[in-house]
Order: C-alpha cells, then sequence, then structure tokens
C-alpha cells in the first residue's frame, strides 16, 4: 500500500507533469506562428514526453494500491519575446521540475519507500537528459544571436528530432 504524504508527493508531481505538457504545447503554438517549424516540432515533441512521464506516475500510484487525484491544470504563458527566452524558460522550467524529482526521492527515502525510490531513479536520469538537451538549444541560440541565417539552421537541426523520444534534439 501506497504511504499517504507519498501518494499526495506523486499525485502532484503527475500534475506538474501535465503541466509541464501544457507548457511545451504553448511553446510549439509560439514557435508555429512565427512560421519556425523545427522549433515547434521539437516542443510537440516535448509536450509528448511529458504525457508519457505523467502517465508513469499514474500507473505507478494504481500499481501500488494508491488513488490517483487530479488536479487543475494551471494555463502557462503563450507569448515570449525570443526564441532565446523560449529556451530560458524551458531551462528554468526543467531545473524546477529536477528539484520536484529530487524532493521525491528524498521523501520516498525518508519514508522508508524502497519502491517509490526505485521508480524514482528513471526520473532523476531522465532530467539530467532534459537539462542537457534544453541547455544545448539555448547555447546555440546565445551563439547565434540575432543572425537570422542562424536562427534557421538551428529550426533546421531541431526538425530532424526523432519521434521516438529520442532526445537528440539539441542541434
Amino acid at each position: 500500500m501506497l504511504n499517504p504524504k507519498v501518494q499526495e508527493a506523486l499525485n502532484s508531481q503527475f500534475n506538474a507533469e501535465l503541466y509541464s505538457a501544457y507548457l511545451y504545447l504553448s511553446m510549439n503554438d509560439y514557435f508555429k506562428a512565427g512560421s519556425l517549424e523545427g522549433f515547434a516540432h521539437w516542443m510537440r515533441l516535448q509536450a509528448e514526453e511529458e504525457l508519457l512521464h505523467a502517465m508513469k506516475f499514474f500507473d505507478f500510484i494504481q500499481q501500488r494500491g494508491g488513488r490517483v487525484k487530479p488536479a487543475a491544470v494551471a494555463a502557462p504563458s503563450a507569448e515570449w519575446e525570443s526564441p532565446l527566452q523560449v529556451f530560458e524558460e524551458t531551462l528554468k522550467h526543467e531545473r524546477k521540475v529536477t528539484a520536484l524529482i529530487n524532493d521525491l526521492v528524498r521523501l520516498a527515502n525518508a519514508e522508508n519507500d524502497h519502491a517509490t525510490a526505485i521508480f524514482l531513479q528513471w526520473f532523476v536520469t531522465e532530467q539530467v537528459e532534459e537539462e542537457e538537451s534544453a541547455s544545448g538549444v539555448l547555447e546555440q541560440l546565445r551563439l547565434v544571436g540575432d543572425a537570422k541565417s542562424g536562427l534557421f539552421m538551428i529550426d533546421r537541426e531541431l526538425a530532424k528530432r526523432p519521434a521516438d523520444g529520442g532526445d537528440d534534439g539539441a542541434a
């Protein structure tokens, strides 16, 4: 049976993963409206990945005999000043998610919930990849600055990100 404190925290993370998907869908729309199809593609795949993460939490809670308690998902931002600002926010968001996962690991360990601690290890590794991917795109955007040709080159590379959840989208 799932510890009530752990169940509450896992439900909170389930909601956070859904928010992440909403955020990346909003970013997808921003890029789509700006005719940056590669950036839009990258964000769409990111949103789909976050939905898969949410479902991992959903399934785990149920598997452990807990109850999933969906909560309202806050509306994300919808406008940014530039692709650079979008990826600054993306990296900041991924770092926040990393902190949430780390808090969950600490809680699972404090509650001697070894099954949850083991389950969370996948997310610890995933967050390293998420931060690396977002950081890679961000650094490239910083390198090209205001050069439109550089932006379009990055856009073309991001369009190549595989749809199978592969995370080699950092151009």
